[in-house]
């Protein structure tokens, strides 16, 4: 075992134990079949430091990198994959303020302080209709005279909702002296004017609560705005940063999904028998060995997708453009893995599998949640197309 494998087994010890991940599998069925907030599994979480991991060690953090928390990202998923799901826009958010920081730009450093103080950061910015998502805005914010903005507008899919104290968020002034522009901020639970929907009842990663957060002329406090940029695809280090650990971390929590699917296929398969076949084991059925083997072969590539990529950005490798092909594809592949593979694990169950509570039936609704994130499949295919067809 290398220096650097040593280091993630003991991250993966120090932060996840097995015995913890046996709680939270034991909950996540719980919180499925209750339509619950991961709360408990929360607590566990904080307790043990998890959510400071991208803080930098000057101020007081742990100061991991983007690798090591997709490792550990992979590793929760395969027990809680909607507790892995919402912890992860949290870590949308700090890791971005760690690839800000460790590209030079300290602008968050509060930011990455309140992380480390306990506050739970989460992701304010899909919005219905808005297929531009970081690069546009369907939110009016209006500027006011102190430097703050009024904002006015809908963001859908704003996981942990019960839970987060800080929420990334951004609209736009049309009334900027230079043409219309994106306002990024930060708001504060609590702030008037922020409302979060009650409508939550899902396919899939229920847990999460990711829902409706609405604002009516909710102000973001000028010492809270955090960035401007033209409206439009402009380039920007908080919007790559953003684009970066979205796709990376999201893919991660996927490629755990697909491992648990294919431990969940293998398992059931070793408990079955073949009437049949004299009482032999599914294991020994050629069909159901060639299923197993196509689910692990879809899965095969996506952890060292990951390991790859996410080094190159911890080492700050400059891709330029070419850094988009890397990020979809691995959330393309991931999320492609995770629905395969759970298909494979409910096959493999068989009747027994077909039952909500049961663990293959309920990754196949979450690995469905993969649908949604974007960019959709079209558009992952486009920037492909793209890179390699036009001149």
């Amino acid at each position: 075992m290398t220096d650097r494998e040593q280091r993630l087994v003991e991250l993966e010890e120090k932060y996840l134990p097995d015995e913890l991940l046996e709680r939270f599998r034991e909950r996540a069925a719980q919180y499925d079949r209750d339509n619950a907030f991961f709360f408990e599994d929360l607590e566990e979480l904080e307790q043990r430091g998890y959510l400071t991991l991208f803080v930098p060690e000057e101020l007081g953090g742990p100061g991991l990198g983007m690798n090591e928390v997709s490792r550990l990202q992979q590793r929760l998923a395969t027990a809680a994959p909607a507790t892995a799901l919402g912890v992860n826009m949290h870590f949308v958010c700090t890791g971005m303020m760690r690839a800000m920081w460790n590209r030079g730009d300290k602008s968050l450093q509060f930011a990455l302080e309140e992380a480390r103080d306990g506050e739970v950061f989460a992701f304010g910015v899909s919005e219905p209709g808005n297929d531009w998502v970081l690069q546009g805005s369907n939110t009016k914010a209006v500027p006011q005279e102190d430097g703050s903005y009024r904002l006015s507008g809908v963001k859908i899919f704003t996981s942990m909702t019960p839970a987060w104290t800080r929420l990334i968020v951004h609209g736009k002034d049309e009334t900027a002296a230079d043409g219309p522009e994106l306002v990024y901020g930060f708001l504060t639970r609590g702030t008037e004017g922020v409302k979060s929907s009650d409508d939550w009842d899902v396919l899939g990663m229920r847990a999460t609560h990711s829902r409706a957060t609405i604002l009516e002329d909710a102000v973001l406090e000028a010492d809270r705005v955090v960035r401007h940029i033209p409206d439009g695809p402009n380039p920007d280090l908080l919007t790559f940063g953003i684009t970066a650990n979205f796709q990376l971390l999201i893919a991660s929590v996927y490629a755990g999904l697909a491992r648990r699917a294919l431990e969940v296929a293998s398992e059931a398969l070793r408990k079955r028998r073949s009437a049949k076949n004299g009482g032999a084991p599914y294991t020994e059925i050629g069909e159901f060995r060639v299923r197993v083997a196509d689910a692990a072969l879809e899965f095969a590539a996506v952890p060292a997708q990951l390991d790859s990529y996410t080094r190159d950005f911890d080492e700050c490798v400059d891709y330029g453009p070419a850094w988009a092909q890397r990020f979809v594809s691995a959330k393309y592949m991931a999320q492609k893995a995770a629905r395969a593979n759970a298909e494979a694990a409910l096959h493999c169950a068989g009747g027994a599998g077909f039952g909500n509570a049961a663990e293959a039936s309920r990754l196949y609704r979450d690995a469905a949640a993969g649908i949604f994130h974007p960019p959709a499949p079209e558009v992952s295919r486009a920037v492909f197309a793209n890179a390699w067809l036009n001149d």
